[in-house]
């Protein structure tokens, strides 16, 4: 058992990338309904796989968002009790048909065979839990920034992408912009 805040071994200091950078190959489709219905059965599928771990499940990015156009991929985001400690998690999770894609410092990131569904784990506490929640749930609930998401999600889609990773960053200011709000309104509820 790993002590609260202690990890069993160093992590992984650099990025482990397997199968290397992927072109962004889907588009985007308007929200499914049968997208939180997937998240359902891969939420069920993990707890089965990490049965006896202490782990929490959420559905995240844009398919968690009702009405926010999405790229037809359910991400979903596991915390762990120790992110270095893979055989508590990572056996399980490819035991249960997932394949790894990722491993980076606080971060492992585990697939569908199909890529449909990307399993992002990281370690209790890790402020990217955070912040995945913090957007998900501020897009829910304020439709100008939601709009505004989606806009610039089709207007980046008409480009040409070598690497998804790419596309994700091209992102990063609107997302930025749209968590300061989030934390800001999130501050004044407080």
């Amino acid at each position: 058992m790993t002590n609260p805040g202690r990890p069993r071994r160093p992590d992984v200091t650099g990025l482990e990338l397997i199968g290397g950078p992927e072109p962004l190959t889907v588009e985007l489709q308007s929200y499914d309904d049968h997208w939180a219905d997937a998240y359902s059965e891969h939420r069920s599928r993990i707890l089965v796989a990490l049965a006896g771990s202490d782990v929490d499940v959420e559905h995240i990015e844009s398919t968690s968002v009702p009405g926010l156009a999405a790229k037809p991929l359910v991400d979903i985001v596991v915390a762990v009790a120790d992110i270095t400690a893979e055989e508590d998690y990572l056996d399980g999770l490819l035991a249960a048909g997932y394949e790894l894609r990722t491993r980076e410092p606080g971060h492992r990131l585990v697939r569908t065979p199909e890529r449909d569904v990307h399993v992002h784990i990281y370690e209790r506490g890790n402020t990217a839990i955070d912040d995945y929640l913090l957007l998900r749930d501020h897009l829910r609930r304020d439709t100008a920034d939601r709009e505004l998401y989606g806009r610039v999600k089709h207007d980046l889609m008409g480009r040409s992408w070598s690497d998804t990773n790419d596309y994700a960053d091209a992102k990063g200011d609107v997302i930025a912009a749209i968590k300061g709000r989030a934390r800001a309104a999130r501050d004044v509820g407080d």
